[in-house]
């Protein structure tokens, strides 16, 4: 058998027998060079100088799970998420810590995350947490709506307009069959928030007045753009 001669993330993890956490953690901090066959592999002299024993210690503990994250999170504010009752702070909020580079993903993994045990309480140690957490809560359509003072549809135009985008959906049951199933998209308060100062083209007094059934005053401003030229 041809001797190997370029390794992906797992296979130099294989090679090293390291656990595949340890060597994500080792590359985010530098331990591990760049990949240097390609943009995702190394050459086997590259596998080869690793030095395995300080990438299995430089991951001493078991990796958190995105919702042990989000629960020591919730302690450090000195809110607890208590079992059976809705969490303070979810894993949605450490999905958008992880897209804001203040904590790496070491799963690999979209239906999950996984995190250093160390960089979380980093994180929980931040004189902002707060105001970190409650920038990054979920809110969807109608929550975002209502956070606006605006009705659901108009709401609806400004993603249109593509003023903003969600964060992430999740998927919502109506009943036990997945038939009756809907993705719902998520929103963070930051984004929603920022609406208002972004977009002063919007008569938002009006946007906040406008009666139940009339025309959404954004409906002119999207055709405004679309006839707008390129």
């Amino acid at each position: 058998m041809a001797r190997r001669t370029e390794y992906s993330e797992s296979q130099a993890a294989g090679r090293l027998r390291v656990p595949i956490t340890a060597f994500r953690w080792a590359r985010h901090t530098g331990l591990v060079p760049a990949p240097d066959a390609s943009p995702v592999t190394w050459s086997r002299a590259a596998v080869e100088a690793m030095d395995a024993p300080a990438i299995r210690r430089a991951l001493p503990q078991e990796p958190l799970s995105g919702g042990m994250a989000a629960d020591r999170i919730a302690d450090a504010l000195g809110t607890p998420n208590t079992q059976g009752e809705k969490a303070k702070v979810t894993s949605f909020v450490v999905r958008r810590l992880v897209a804001r580079g203040l904590l790496a993903d070491l799963s690999g993994n979209p239906e999950g995350t996984l995190h250093h045990p160390g960089q979380v309480a980093e994180v929980c140690a931040r004189e902002d947490l707060a105001e970190l957490v409650a920038a990054n809560t979920p809110l969807g359509p109608e929550q975002a709506a209502s956070r606006l003072g605006v009705r659901r549809c108009d709401f609806a135009w400004m993603v249109r307009l593509g003023w903003i985008r969600h964060a992430e959906t999740i998927e919502v049951r109506f009943g036990t069959s997945r038939a009756g199933a809907a993705n719902v998209p998520l929103y963070t308060t930051a984004a929603v928030d920022a609406l208002v100062a972004a977009h002063p083209e919007a008569d938002w007094e009006q946007l906040r007045t406008v009666g139940k059934g009339r025309r959404s005053p954004l409906a002119a401003l999207a055709t405004a753009k679309a006839g707008a030229p390129a």
